[in-house]
């Protein structure tokens, strides 16, 4: 599979993944400073770090979910009412009906969106910068440029490193390797046989590149797995790196269900099987992205996995100490200053939430007594009918007919 990463100029995710990068510089600095010169530490505590920045969002995301599940019984409601009526009148009756409840909850349909619009961004530059680190990370880039400066300058040098290049997808007809950005994503992915290899094509920078490839390994390495490789080289090459995947579907998919359990899903409602089946292959993904990327994503992916276990547990214990009708009555208040400004009037409160959710779950509870007793009513009416005709002579004989008939008659006298 073949990552694709745009140059940071041009792109929307520039300024945030420079931002980002110029903290794994920091933190890689910091690190580097207490004698420990590692990418993945950096990453782990990048992931952090990024978790309580983004919190506040988590937290606005939950309270949307939790009060989604007390206002679904009601939309589910009108989407029945209004089912199969497409024309306009109709559906432009449910809109407001679906409004109103909206209203009532102080809630909108695009709630649960904003917080997950707001992270898309800051997810992709955060595997921006995690997948391609020297392009973004100062401190780490200089050990990079020590080989790559020399390196380009070296005779007969862009035909020397066409097999290398060509081992990690970077083949020299198709790059411009007098580019010196190139020459470091293609570095960044040298394993260290390559940079034996490479010490062996240029003997007249050897030792450059000897002392800056230790350095880069000894940052690469992450319990003796290289970040900047891919667990996945072949079934018949299995490696401890293949943990880094399992370990990542298996805390998506926990983080996942700890999730879920936080909100009630009507199995009849639209999209409810869609939303289950995601529990199962979100995390088939991120496993096969995982074997697929390089390592340093998988470690960002597991680390990420841990966290929102932890944040995850604490979120659920704070949502359940949350009064849903005191965070109701805020929703409405903080809608109608916004309906304020608009010159709108304001909407009505919902005074009792839970109260009204028990009243609609009570009702749909006799509709569905009442129903049973229908059921019950026309299978005892079958059974009576069944045994005043089954009780006649034997069957086909003139007896029997003349026997049908007369039950019949006195039946509908």
């Amino acid at each position: 599979m073949e990552f694709v990463i745009a140059t940071k100029a041009g792109s929307i995710m520039g300024p945030i993944a420079s931002l980002f990068g110029y903290i794994m510089d920091f933190l890689f600095r910091i690190t580097s400073n207490m004698g420990i010169m590692n990418i993945g530490l950096c990453i782990i505590l990048f992931t952090i770090i990024t978790k309580l920045l983004l919190f506040p969002l988590t937290i606005k995301q939950q309270k949307s979910s939790k009060l989604m599940s007390v206002m679904n019984p009601e939309i589910m409601a009108i989407q029945k009412k209004y089912r199969g009526k497409t024309d306009q009148t109709s559906m432009t009756k449910q809109r407001m009906e679906m409004q109103a409840v909206y209203d009532k909850f102080g809630s909108s349909p695009t709630a649960g969106c904003l917080p997950m619009l707001i992270q898309f961004p800051i997810i992709l530059a955060l595997y921006r910068v995690i997948y391609n680190i020297p392009a973004y990370v100062p401190s780490v880039r200089v050990f990079f440029d020590n080989v790559a400066n020399p390196l380009k300058d070296q005779p007969d040098f862009v035909n020397k490193i066409a097999e290398l290049a060509e081992g990690v997808n970077m083949a020299v007809d198709k790059v411009d390797f007098t580019n010196l950005d190139k020459i470091v994503d293609m570095l960044y992915k040298f394993t260290p046989e390559k940079w034996e290899t490479l010490e062996g094509l240029f003997p007249q920078i050897a030792d450059v590149i000897a002392v800056n490839a230790d350095k880069i390994e000894q940052m690469n390495s992450f319990f003796g797995i290289n970040l900047a490789s891919a667990p996945f080289t072949g079934f018949t090459s299995i490696t401890v790196a293949w943990a880094i995947p399992i370990l990542a579907g298996l805390t998506q998919w926990f983080s996942a269900k700890m999730m879920s359990s936080t909100q009630t899903i009507d199995p009849d409602a639209p999209g409810a099987s869609m939303m289950n089946s995601m529990l199962i292959t979100m995390p088939l993904m991120s496993v096969v992205f995982c074997f697929t990327l390089p390592a340093a994503i998988g470690i960002y992916w597991v680390g990420q996995g841990v966290l929102q276990i932890v944040q995850q547990l604490a979120v659920n214990s704070y949502m359940d100490k949350i009064d849903l009708d005191e965070m109701i009555k805020k929703n409405v208040e903080k809608m109608n200053q916004k309906r304020a400004k608009k010159g709108l009037p304001p909407a009505k409160l919902n005074q009792n939430a839970t109260t009204s959710l028990k009243s609609i779950q009570s009702q749909e509870e006799k509709d569905k007594l009442l129903m049973d007793e229908k059921m019950s009513k026309r299978d005892k009416q079958i059974k009576e009918s069944n045994e005043f005709y089954n009780s006649d002579p034997k069957p086909g004989s003139i007896a029997a007919k003349a026997r049908m008939v007369q039950k019949f008659n006195e039946k509908h006298k």
